[in-house]
């Protein structure tokens, strides 16, 4: 168990510890001349069971609030140090007001110098805190008298701390997280190398175990622990553990880094959180305040841009976003204090809810929805109601790095919850409600039914354009997925690039379909070299907007391809060509525009065309002056499964899970 101590300077807080464990927690040459703790400083006392309370001494001066924040975060226990002869001063509220931000719940007093005053002084002390702690979480607490200097009182003290550090509360989701440690030291001794100290917030750390300095990312290798003082082959959350480290010198690691697993590494400079204004402030907190940030041990400046309202009132409770001059380590859950420009006054406590927060539409119902989902209470809620509230998707791995969840975890809880779970290729995994992607496939088959209504003539929408009209907000790589079920399914139909509904039918009239007959041999007499609608126009002596018209049509049911304005490939030359292009970057990895015009037979600038014609579609893409395919499937195989011969009147069909641009996709329904 980890104790914090908390109160104004002078109140003996140092003392106590001493008195407590043995140990003088000043540490510093400057603390022993001056006689206040400047620094933090760390005690441990081993208990009859094995365990080791551990103490993390505070200063109480107002100068070095900062100093007493870094070792406040994570305590487990807090024990508020109040002098019998000063009674409560004003650094013993703003140090109970920031525990209290801080969600800490456990806690006692110690009434101290109890040996310099009388016990009607002692009587009127224990009423003062009374008093102060009425409203907090630290109301009704036990209050112990002590000395110590004579030792009186200490001994009851110190049994109610054993008593309390042996029923702790449940560990929670923490102790299976990722390894998290708060660097609130960083030194270097010899033999030993670096060493870090720090609470562990979460997670555990072996030695040998490979971790990352945050933000910075640097690997380390962990050489050594020591946790809770103690030699140790493990350190667990909840523990302080000094942590000798190799592949980083000291200058390399400060106050305020994260000793961390690489899956929840992710510095952010901004997030979303939930505020709380203590009932003492003096004004409320206006939108754009810039402030101090503590979260964990360390300390970075910002502004809170808040969601809801142009100001939060004393006592008063709103979301805001916190947008930092610099990344820092934060994930969801992780409590902070927000004090003033100035760092004189404490302003605000709050709890983060997405720590990788987006810059725009902060304040949309949508974006409001998914922050209050995120702050139920348990994790089995919190993604049950982003399912039901957002339907374009969960990121999975958003979810599992905000809310610290390794792997095992994230899959026993995803499998918990019914849902969709959709692989998407260079996009990452994402969640629906069973409902949500219903209800996406609904609004594919309502956008499609309104243009055959709107454009009969027309065979149907390309990807693109119906993902826009349909589910804009839906990324591609996801709405592909999408289609690929319902092509599956049968509830649409793909013919080239064309999507469209399986009863929906477009045809060639008797004029075009003669004209078709006469023009497609044209196109096939030089296949890689087709001639220009005006020059079709000029054998045919047609019109040449009647011809453009013509294969515009064709190429809406796929049988031809308009690499350039006005010139058509057959469907069966462009698989060629691919195939070509193809066979020849399988050689060497790529394909030049002079070896691909020199295997085709073309002219040069037609051979750039071509090539860049695949480079739009995906098929390829250009590095530098050559062409590497992306995946042959994409175009070649497209092209192949709408091969079909020509003759009679023409119709487009339905047909197969067509390859396209997005690559393949996973889809799980549970």
């Amino acid at each position: 168990m980890l104790i914090g101590t908390a109160g104004h300077i002078d109140h003996g807080k140092t003392a106590l510890i001493k008195a407590l464990t043995g140990t003088d927690a000043d540490r510093l040459k400057e603390e022993k001349e001056r006689g206040i703790t400047i620094d933090l400083g760390y005690a441990f006392y081993p208990l009859p069971h094995g365990a080791v309370l551990g103490f993390i001494d505070v200063p109480g001066h107002e100068r070095f609030v900062h100093n007493m924040l870094a070792g406040a975060t994570g305590i487990d226990f807090v024990l508020l140090v109040v002098a019998a002869d000063d009674g409560v001063m004003p650094q013993t509220r703003e140090h109970l007001e920031i525990i209290d931000l801080l969600g800490v719940t456990r806690g006692a007093v110690a009434l101290t110098k109890t040996d310099r005053v009388e016990a009607a002084r002692v009587a009127s002390a224990r009423a003062e805190i009374e008093a102060l702690l009425h409203g907090t979480a630290l109301a009704g607490s036990p209050v112990f008298a002590l000395s110590s200097m004579t030792g009186d009182g200490v001994p009851a003290l110190r049994a109610h701390l054993e008593a309390a550090a042996a029923s702790p509360p449940p560990a929670g989701a923490a102790a299976d997280g990722c390894f998290r440690l708060a660097v609130d030291r960083c030194f270097t001794i010899s033999g030993s190398g670096t060493v870090v100290t720090g609470t562990v917030f979460s997670g555990s750390v072996g030695v040998g175990d490979h971790l990352l300095v945050s933000p910075s990312g640097r690997e380390v290798r962990v050489r050594g622990i020591h946790a809770q003082n103690r030699a140790a082959e493990r350190g667990v959350a909840g523990q302080r553990c000094a942590l000798s480290l190799a592949g980083v010198e000291k200058k390399d690691i400060a106050r305020g880094d994260w000793i961390l697993e690489p899956a929840v590494h992710a510095p952010t400079a901004r997030f979303d959180a939930s505020l709380t204004l203590p009932p003492s402030a003096t004004r409320p907190l206006q939108h754009w305040t810039p402030v101090h940030v503590h979260l964990g041990a360390a300390e970075a400046m910002g502004r809170v841009s808040l969601l809801q309202a142009t100001g939060v009132e004393p006592g008063g409770r709103d979301r805001a976003q916190i947008v930092l001059d610099r990344p820092i380590g934060a994930l969801r859950g992780d409590r902070f204090i927000l004090r003033d420009q100035s760092a004189q006054q404490t302003l605000a406590g709050g709890v983060v809810l997405d720590p990788f927060a987006p810059a725009r539409k902060v304040r949309t119902p949508a974006r409001l929805a998914v922050l209050a989902a995120l702050e139920r209470p348990t994790m089995f809620d919190t993604l049950q109601q982003l399912l039901n509230d957002v339907p374009a998707g969960v990121d999975l791995s958003w979810f599992a790095r905000s809310l610290n969840l390794r792997a095992k975890a994230a899959e026993t809880l995803y499998r918990e919850i019914p849902m969709v779970v959709v692989n998407a290729a260079g996009a990452g995994r994402f969640g629906f409600a069973p409902l949500c992607w219903e209800a996406m496939q609904q609004k594919v088959l309502a956008a499609l039914a309104a243009e055959h209504v709107r454009v009969p003539e027309v065979l149907g929408l390309e990807g693109r354009r119906l993902r826009r009209l349909a589910t804009p907000d839906l990324l591609w790589e996801i709405f592909t997925a999408l289609i690929d079920q319902m092509l599956a399914g049968q509830r649409v139909a793909r013919h080239g690039p064309w999507l469209h509904l399986p009863q929906h039918r477009v045809t060639l009239t008797g004029a075009e379909e003669k004209l078709w007959r006469a023009v497609a041999p044209l196109l096939r007499a030089t296949p890689f070299q087709p001639p220009w609608v005006r020059d079709i126009a000029r054998t045919l002596t047609a019109p040449e907007q009647q011809i453009r018209s013509l294969l515009q049509r064709v190429t809406m049911l796929g049988d031809t391809y308009e690499v350039m304005r006005d010139r058509f490939f057959t469907r069966e030359a462009i698989a060629e060509l691919a195939r070509m292009a193809s066979e020849l970057a399988a050689e060497k990895g790529e394909v030049t525009a002079s070896e691909f015009r020199d295997h085709i037979g073309t002219g040069r600038k037609l051979a750039i065309r071509i090539l860049e014609y695949f480079d739009k579609t995906g098929f390829s893409r250009r590095v530098g002056d050559a062409h590497r395919v992306r995946d042959p499937a994409l175009l070649v195989e497209g092209i192949k499964k709408n091969a079909g011969t020509d003759g009679g009147r023409r119709e487009a069909q339905v047909s197969g899970r067509d390859s396209h641009p997005g690559g393949a996709n996973g889809l799980q329904i549970r």
